[in-house]
C-alpha cells in the first residue's frame, strides 16, 4: 500500500525540512512526498535535490496561485492508494503509516481514516501563551471516548456536516486529520476539484463526510499540526487576519462571491471564507436538498465579530448593515454588549466572554493545554512517540 505525503508549501523552509524529515523518520518504506513549491523566493528545489531520495517529487509554479490551487496540484501530481495532505508546518508521529495501514487493512480499505491529531504552537505564536505548548482540538468523532479504531455512522457523519453548515465547529475541519483513498478522490471528481472555495479544508472535510461510504475514526494520533511563526492560525490569533489571507492567497470563486453579494456583511474574513465553502458544497451536492447553509447564523457571528472590535465603528458596522428582523432576533444580545461597557473593567470582561462564549462556534472544551520544552515540531513528534 503506498501512501502520498502532499506537502504544499511557500518560503518557509526552515520548517518544511522537519515536514520532510518526520516522514523519511518513518519504518514504513512505500511512500511519496510530493512537495508543490508555490513560487517560493528560496531554494526549495536544491534542498529537495540535496537529499537524494527518489521518494520526493518537485514541482513549482511560477507565479504565486491560490493555497487551493496548490493544494489540487500536489493532489494530482501524487500516485498513491491513500493520500496525507501535510502543511510545511506539520509532522507525522512515527510509525503513522504503518498504522494507517494497518487500519486500512483490518477495515478492508476505507474511503477515508479519521484520525485524532495533536497542535504544537511554536513559542510566542500565541498571545496569552508565550511558551511552546501542545494541546488538542474539539471532536465529536471521539466523544465516546473509544480507545480503538471504530467505523464511523453515517448518520453521525451527516450531523457534523449539518453542523459545520450552520456554522458550529464540532470536529477538526484540518485536512492533516483526513488519511483519503484514492478511489474516493475518483469518486469526487464529477463535482469538480478535490478542494475548493477560499478554505479547502473547510469545503473537502464536509465533502468526504458526505461522499464517503465507509470512514473509519482512529482515536489515537497520528499527526501533529503545527501552529507556526507563519501559520494563518498565527496570523488569527494576533489579529492580523488580512497578513493571513494574503499569504495564502484565499480568493473567492466569481459565481460564489455573486451568489453571496446578499449575504456578506463585514466581519472576519474566516466566517465569509467558512461560508463561501458551505455554499459551494451545497451547489456541489444537489442530490442533498436538505442541506441548507445557514446565513442568518454567519450574519450573527459577523455581528459577533464586528462587537469584539471594541470600538463604536464594531457597532456602527451593525447598525449599518442589520436588517429589521435581525434587531427583534439579535437586539438583545447588541444591547448586553454595549451595556457590558457600563460595568466595571474586571466584570466587563467576564460578561464580554460569557457572551462571545455563548455565540461561539466552538463548544466549551478543555483543550488540555501543556507547556513543552521542545525548539521545533520534529522534536515534538519525536519525543510523543518515543
Amino acid at each position: 500500500m503506498k501512501f502520498s505525503i502532499l506537502i504544499p508549501t511557500r518560503d518557509r523552509l526552515e520548517l518544511l525540512r522537519h515536514a520532510i524529515e518526520s516522514v523519511r523518520l518513518q519504518g514504513y518504506s512505500d511512500w511519496e512526498i510530493v512537495v508543490s513549491d508555490n513560487a517560493s523566493s528560496q531554494d526549495v528545489e536544491g534542498y529537495i535535490a540535496s537529499l537524494a531520495d527518489k521518494r520526493l517529487r518537485y514541482s513549482r509554479t511560477e507565479k504565486l496561485i491560490p493555497v487551493t490551487d496548490n493544494w489540487n496540484l500536489a493532489l494530482e501530481r501524487s500516485t498513491g492508494d491513500y493520500f496525507i495532505m501535510l502543511g510545511d508546518d506539520d509532522a507525522l508521529l512515527s510509525n503513522c503509516m504503518a498504522k494507517a495501514r494497518g487500519i486500512a487493512e483490518r477495515w478492508n480499505s476505507p474511503d477515508a481514516i479519521y484520525t485524532e491529531a495533536l497542535q504544537f504552537a511554536y513559542p510566542h505564536v500565541i498571545p496569552d501563551h508565550p511558551e511552546a505548548f501542545i494541546q488538542t482540538g474539539y471532536n465529536e468523532f471521539f466523544k465516546s471516548g473509544a480507545a480503538e479504531p471504530f467505523v464511523l455512522a453515517p448518520e453521525l457523519a451527516e450531523t457534523l456536516v449539518r453542523q459545520a453548515m450552520q456554522f458550529r465547529i464540532r470536529y477538526g475541519f484540518n485536512m492533516q486529520h483526513f488519511i483519503i483513498s484514492r478511489q474516493l478522490v475518483e469518486r469526487l471528481r464529477p463535482k469538480g476539484p478535490f478542494f475548493q472555495s477560499p478554505y479547502p479544508d473547510y469545503y473537502a472535510a464536509n465533502a468526504i463526510l458526505l461522499a464517503a461510504r465507509s470512514v473509519v475514526a482512529n482515536p489515537r494520533p497520528l499527526v501533529v499540526i503545527g501552529i507556526s511563526p507563519k501559520s494563518f492560525g498565527f496570523y488569527y490569533h494576533n489579529r492580523r487576519e488580512g497578513e493571513g489571507v494574503e499569504f495564502l492567497q484565499n480568493i473567492q470563486a466569481p459565481e460564489v462571491r455573486e451568489r453571496l453579494r446578499a449575504k456578506f456583511v463585514p466581519g472576519t474574513n474566516m466566517n465569509d471564507s467558512w461560508l463561501c465553502a458551505m455554499e459551494t458544497l451545497a451547489l456541489n451536492f444537489p442530490e442533498r436538498p436538505d442541506l441548507r447553509v445557514n446565513y442568518r447564523r454567519y450574519r450573527l457571528l459577523q455581528y459577533q465579530a464586528a462587537l469584539g472590535q471594541h470600538s463604536w465603528r464594531g457597532l456602527g458596522t451593525i447598525v449599518g448593515h442589520s436588517k429589521w428582523w435581525e434587531w427583534l432576533l439579535y437586539g438583545p444580545v447588541v444591547a448586553a454588549y454595549v451595556l457590558s461597557y457600563l460595568l466595571p473593567a474586571r466584570l466587563r470582561a467576564r460578561a464580554q466572554e460569557a457572551l462571545r462564549s455563548s455565540l461561539s462556534a466552538y463548544p466549551r472544551f478543555d483543550l488540555r493545554r501543556r507547556a513543552v520544552p521542545y525548539r521545533n515540531i520534529l522534536e515534538a513528534a519525536r519525543a510523543i512517540s518515543s
